[in-house]
């Protein structure tokens, strides 16, 4: 059966190269710190945690197989999306890391696609290397933090960008940071950032896109959310709930937030299969696709595995989610 991995992460090469010659990376330096140092730039500090982080291409392939995974669709690892840079820097980082990831994509055109990165500090910016990330690069669509810069996704000034990319067809891969969301302010142990914060701000950007008007406003944008949209499915009767009862919940949305929900597509990074099936049984398997947030998760053995050997998951839901679903969302 074919797979297809809609999460999948790189650490540009341009940025090693930087690091092993002892230069900033677009404004971002390294310091050494264990076998992989840290990363600091934006006033936040990246430290890696496994080493497949510098992987060749070639390795990453070798990896790829190892997993059972055929296709992988390539985004940056969020930390480094530079919302925080003025927006010459910022297009400059932006169209680096794209050239990249689209140069592995020809190089490798039966194994690699891409997802780019956009300058959203400047949104005719991000337009822009949108469409030149699509028609020019061949790549699929965009990968996008679930805040910019403190702003949210609602704010009519990023309205644009929806209608551009749901004219072009591309597909926006909605993505939280691991390390730096807004449970770092109020709890920094346990791992709880990573662990809960991530996915809580993947339910607050679902709702922010729902509540927002957004999919109202362009129904055919193609939108996916990582970790499975974290609590958003489960919170969906409270969000309903709010919504026939503030005026203010309903100014952007005729229809309850339910009603738009399975206009999302989600990623099966639940690591746990009855969150998955409660997933599965509300936006339907139609709507889910395979993801592995490659190389952060250690799966065992594989993310292909685990979905193959979900017994709550039909074998008609494994193929949509291992590779249909995913094949008909990117135009592959």
């Amino acid at each position: 059966m074919r797979t297809i991995d809609i999460h999948a992460h790189i650490v540009p090469q341009s940025l090693w190269r930087a690091v092993d010659t002892g230069l900033e990376w677009h404004g971002f330096r390294h310091e050494p710190d264990g076998a992989l140092g840290t990363v600091v730039g934006g006033g936040k500090r990246t430290r890696f945690i496994t080493h497949k982080v510098r992987f060749t291409p070639e390795e990453r392939l070798a990896d790829m197989d190892a997993q059972g995974v055929d296709v992988q669709v390539i985004s940056i690892h969020p930390p480094f999306f530079g919302y925080h840079l003025d927006p010459g820097p910022g297009l400059a980082l932006a169209r680096e890391v794209n050239d990249e990831i689209a140069a592995l994509a020809r190089e490798w055109p039966t194994r690699l696609t891409g997802l780019a990165t956009l300058p959203m500090q400047d949104v005719d910016a991000a337009i822009g290397e949108l469409d030149r990330a699509t028609t020019r690069l061949g790549l699929k669509g965009a990968e996008l933090d679930t805040s910019v810069n403190g702003e949210q996704w609602d704010d009519p000034k990023f309205l644009p960008l929806f209608q551009a990319a749901e004219k072009m067809g591309a597909v926006l891969f909605f993505h939280p940071q691991p390390l730096h969301n807004f449970l770092l302010e109020r709890i920094n142990r346990y791992g709880l950032v990573n662990a809960l914060g991530v996915i809580l701000d993947d339910a607050i950007v679902t709702a922010v896109l729902i509540f927002g008007g957004v999919l109202e406003a362009c129904p055919d944008l193609k939108i996916c959310i990582a970790h499975g949209g974290g609590p958003a499915c489960y919170a969906m009767g409270r969000l309903d709930r709010v919504w026939e009862i503030r005026p203010e919940a309903r100014s952007r949305i005729p229809l309850p937030p339910s009603a738009y929900l399975r206009r999302i597509y989600f990623d099966c990074v639940t690591e746990s299969e009855p969150a998955l099936r409660f997933l599965l049984d509300q936006v339907t398997a139609d709507r889910v696709v395979l993801g592995s947030d490659w190389p952060f998760v250690p799966w065992k053995p594989s993310p292909v595995a685990w979905v193959e050997g979900l017994e709550s998951v039909t074998p008609e839901e494994k193929e949509k989610i291992l590779w249909r679903n995913c094949e008909a969302l990117l135009g592959l």
